[in-house]
Formats: C-alpha cells, sequence, structure tokens
C-alpha cells in the first residue's frame, strides 16, 4: 500500500509540473489511463489501461505518438510489469517505429525487466499492448517526449547508401564523444547477388550489461517488420566482422540522455554469398574478439601463450550419465497448452507411429557410431559459433530431429546466430540432426560449436564439438580465441 501511495504521490507531482496529454483523462485525484488512444504533444505520459490496477484480459490496445515535426520519439519505461514468457507469446507489449505494425518494430516486452530507451527515427512511434484471458499484471508505465536529432552543417546522422562499400560513424567521429539522445539509422543495399559485410575499426560505446542505453543493432533486412535482428552491441569490444544473408542491411544507432562515448567506426563491402574479406586493422593489430550481442563479457587479464588451462578433453568423447527415466527426451508441450505446435491430426507429437512401430533412422549419419570430430581448438575455427549456456528446452522435431532452447552463458563466436532477448535472459534455437548425436540434457551446462542455417538457427551434425562446461572452461575459451586460426 506504501509502495501505491509513493507512485501517486509522484504522479501527482509530474501531472502538476507536466501537464497531461489529451489522450488521459483525470478524475481530480489521479490520471486515468484509457485503452489506446492518439497522443499528440511535445511529451506525456503513456500507460496501460488502468494502472497502477491490473491491466484487463483479452485485450488489445494501440497508442499512437506523434510529436512535432523535426522532432524524433524518446521512449522511456518507468514502470514495467507484464506477465513474464520466455518467447512473450501471452502478454506483450510491441513498439512500433512509425504509426503501422508493417515497420520496423523495435521490441517486443513482457516480465518485469525494464526495458531500455526506445528512439524512433521520425517523430511518430507506435505501441501495441495484447494480453490474453489468464495472469495479468499491473501493466506499465513510460513517458515519451519529442528531441531534436544529430544534424550539423556536414552531416545528417544516417541515410540510405547504395555503393558497394563505404563507412559508418558515430556523429562527432573522431574529435569528441558522440552527443547524447542521438538516433542514427542507415539502410544499405547493395547488389541483388551480394551480401554485405561489416567489420569494425573503434569501438567503444557507453558499457551495460544488457545495452539497454547506448547501442549499435543490425537488422537483416530493410524498414519493414519482416528485418531481423542481427545483433545488439554496447561496450569497448569490437563485435566480429558481421555478415548478412541477404544484400540488405539496417543498422540502427542509438544513445540516451546521460552518459557518452567515443562512437564507433566502421566499414562495410559487399561479398559475394560464402566468402569472406580481410578485417581491418586497428591500432592494436588484428585479432578475433568476441561478439556482445547483449552481454558484455568480463574482463579477462591478458595470459602467456604457454599458461597452462584446464583441459577439455578433445580425443575421446565420454558423454555425460544416461540420463534418468523420468528424464527421456520426449518433445515439450508448451505452457497452458498455447502456442504453434507440431502435434498432428491424432494428436500425437512425433515419437512412434500409432501401430508402435520404431520410425525409421530418417538422417543414415544418425546410425553410425557418435564420435566427436576434431579437437577443441580445430572444432573452435572451424564453427561457425561458439555459445557456453544451459540447455533449457527440447522437443522433437522434423525427420528424426531436435528442437533446441538454450540459454546463453558466454557467446565467444556468433556469426549469422539469431540470438533473442526477452528480460534478463538471452537464448537461441538449434536444430541437433539426431536424437542422441551429440548426446544433450536438459538442465545442464554446454560448450557447443557448430553452423548457423539460413534461418539463422544453430545446427549441430553428429560430430559437432559439444562438452559439459565448468567455470574455468572460460579462460581456455578465451585463450583460444585470442589466437589466430
Amino acid at each position: 500500500m506504501m509502495y501505491v501511495d509513493s507512485i501517486w504521490g509522484l504522479w501527482l507531482f509530474l501531472s502538476l509540473s507536466l501537464g497531461w496529454t489529451n489522450a488521459q483523462e483525470t478524475n481530480y485525484t489521479r490520471p486515468v489511463f484509457n485503452c489506446g488512444g492518439d497522443l499528440v504533444a511535445d511529451s506525456g505520459f503513456v500507460g496501460s489501461e488502468g494502472f497502477p490496477s491490473f491491466y484487463k484480459p483479452n485485450s488489445k490496445c494501440i497508442w499512437r505518438i506523434t510529436v512535432p515535426e523535426g522532432n524524433v520519439v524518446t521512449l522511456s519505461f518507468r514502470i514495467f510489469d507484464m506477465e513474464a514468457e520466455s518467447q512473450c507469446r501471452y502478454d506483450y507489449l510491441d513498439v512500433y517505429n512509425g504509426h503501422s505494425n508493417l515497420v520496423q518494430k523495435l521490441g517486443r516486452f513482457c516480465g518485469t525487466f525494464r526495458p531500455g530507451a526506445l528512439i524512433s527515427t521520425t517523430n511518430t512511434m507506435m505501441l501495441e499492448m495484447v494480453s490474453d484471458d489468464e495472469n495479468q499484471s499491473r501493466g506499465f508505465v513510460a513517458f515519451f517526449s519529442g528531441t531534436k536529432p544529430y544534424l550539423d552543417d556536414e552531416q545528417f546522422c544516417g541515410g540510405k547508401m547504395t555503393k558497394s562499400q563505404g563507412e559508418i560513424k558515430t556523429p562527432n567521429w573522431p574529435e569528441k564523444k558522440y552527443p547524447a539522445g542521438t538516433s542514427c539509422s542507415w539502410l544499405i543495399t547493395v547488389e541483388p547477388d551480394m551480401v554485405i559485410q561489416v567489420t569494425f575499426d573503434k569501438f567503444i560505446l557507453e558499457a551495460d550489461t544488457y545495452c539497454r542505453f547506448d547501442y549499435v543493432a543490425f537488422f537483416n533486412g530493410g524498414e519493414k517488420d519482416d528485418s531481423r535482428l542481427i545483433g545488439k552491441y554496447c561496450g569497448d569490444q569490437a563485435p566480429q566482422p558481421i555478415i548478412t544473408i541477404g544484400n540488405v542491411l539496417l543498422v540502427q544507432f542509438v544513445s540516451d540522455l546521460s552518459v557518452t562515448s567515443d562512437g564507433f567506426l566502421a566499414h562495410y563491402t559487399s561479398v559475394r554469398p560464402g566468402s569472406q574479406i580481410p578485417t581491418f586493422a586497428s591500432g592494436a593489430g588484428t585479432r578475433s574478439i568476441p561478439p556482445k550481442p547483449a552481454v558484455k563479457p568480463e574482463r579477462v587479464p591478458k595470459r602467456p601463450a604457454t599458461t597452462v588451462e584446464p583441459a577439455v578433453p578433445t580425443t575421446k568423447h565420454v558423454p555425460p550419465p544416461p540420463p534418468e527415466p523420468t528424464a527421456r527426451l520426449a518433445p515439450v508441450k508448451p505452457p497452458r497448452g498455447r502456442g504453434q505446435g507440431s502435434t498432428g491430426q491424432n494428436g500425437r507429437v512425433g515419437g512412434s507411429p500409432p501401430n508402435g512401430k520404431r520410425l525409421a533412422v530418417q538422417n543414415p549419419l544418425c546410425a553410425k557410431p557418435c564420435k566427436r570430430q576434431g579437437t577443441i581448438k580445430s572444432s573452435f575455427c572451424a564453427s561457425e559459433f561458439v555459445i557456453t549456456g544451459k540447455v533449457t528446452s527440447m522437443s522433437a522435431g522434423r525427420r528424426g530431429t531436435v528442437n533446441v532452447n538454450v540459454s546463453i552463458i558466454k557467446a565467444y563466436k556468433a556469426g549469422r546466430l539469431t540470438i533473442t532477448q526477452v528480460g534478463e535472459t538471452m537464448s537461441f534455437k538449434l536444430v541437433s540432426q539426431c536424437k542422441n548425436c551429440p548426446l544433450l540434457r536438459r538442465g545442464i551446462n554446454y560448450i557447443i560449436m557448430g553452423q548457423v542455417n539460413e534461418d539463422g538457427q544453430g545446427t549441430l551434425e553428429p560430430g559437432a564439438f559439444t562438452a559439459p562446461f565448468k567455470a574455468p572452461h572460460h579462460k581456455l575459451l578465451m585463450n583460444i580465441n585470442n589466437q589466430p586460426c
């Protein structure tokens, strides 16, 4: 009760000092948040219907924000409390870079982790909140305002680029730090039969564990909602070279209204699919630096190349203990039976047919003895992604494959892997070609190395390198990562 009273004390002060938009009504004692509306003002508050009471079930509310021409919309969340679910399928808030759900989606949010500031590229923004029939919470309150995009006499931050190569850099580079409250978007388009590779010469942005404040994000595709996030980066370690899956790349740089830093300088070039060009040299020489999709790795002191690190078995594969009878690999049923399942007409999920006969092995490789290929060093270099993480769920896939969800501990290489973030959790999806090779168990931490398919999913062949992960292995992996392949 004291918490709610303090909230309304804050609202009363804000309403007297800042005023409320026409889309929000008052009952002389406290503001009333409605389900959706058009918010046309220099600044104001937007909140879920009935806040701080629980929002209604089975509802869909849309707010369209418009600030004066020549400004961009900055949205800062003050309170966020919605039903938590790993894929935000039940209750969620979508934020769009304009007044339509056909434009770029700036994010989908649920749970209790407060999102960072969001900045549009125009003077409009749209919020869409959806709830189902169960488990309501208090909702959200956010403050929006119109701010000036960065503009000087020579360069507008961002723009459309159609040349086969070029550079992108933060405002004021390299004379001084980038300004606060900046939003820059570059739309890069090259020849139809080419892809785009981006390499960084310099990279220093405000550090945050989840890149909530200052960040640069890369999207496969253009400004439509079908664009797919490649990665979101911040901190002082440059991402590894970024390669798109098509000929269009959207780059968005955002800084909030507080701390600023030196910024970044990056070069892009068009390359043929499957090829790779040498990276641009930095002042300290070239080296492979792990990408940071959203989590900045801890600093690791430099160690001599001769330092003896904890060993990971490389020649003889020792599989984990066999699962208990109750932990037998089986399809995972989505909570409360919702979401897109893989059930057939008879209600079965994968598994054996109704006649009880065992299905034939779909992949001939799965019939061979399960044996890991290569050493940890050779597998590291040959793999497109190297991740440490916990297996959170496993379910039967098509043609004998297994779908695996992994919660990330650390990403050493990410390549084209699609990494998603919900609240504080970062995860990715794997498709293992065989059910028992490599053998993975839910709830166990692993080192996982593999390739990436055209959908951005990780793939594991029968001989892929996996091993139970222990904390000392981090230094070994970092040492390998800092050596040339």
